[in-house]
């Protein structure tokens, strides 16, 4: 899957201590692929109870991604790609105890 770029959107309900777990969990990833400034965190909008805010993924983290965690993506569940890709990060973020919903926006 070549990228340019990805952004998804973070939904959760819990956002002052979700804010916080992405954040490094974002972190732990790029370190893991060796990549500094991948990406980048939104301001939430807060509408009924939950907080909504977007990551953009650079294109040197997917990069690094796809190369170190190529397997895991591929076997992740669904059908297309960008799904894949999606329930990667869902069940990262899941790994790193933050409990929200992923959703794709751009790619």
């Amino acid at each position: 899957m070549a990228y340019r770029h990805v952004i998804i959107e973070i939904a959760t309900t819990k956002y002052e201590t979700d804010k916080d777990l992405i954040k490094a969990a974002m972190e732990s990833l790029q370190s893991v692929c060796g990549i500094n400034d991948g990406f980048l965190i939104s301001n939430p909008m807060e509408r009924f109870g939950w907080a909504f805010f977007k990551i953009l993924f650079k294109v040197e983290l997917l990069n690094a991604m796809q190369q170190k965690f190529a397997n895991q993506i591929s076997t992740s569940k669904g059908r297309k790609p960008e799904e894949k890709f999606v329930n990667f990060m869902t069940n990262f973020f899941e790994y790193k105890n933050c409990i929200v919903k992923v959703k794709l926006i751009e790619n």
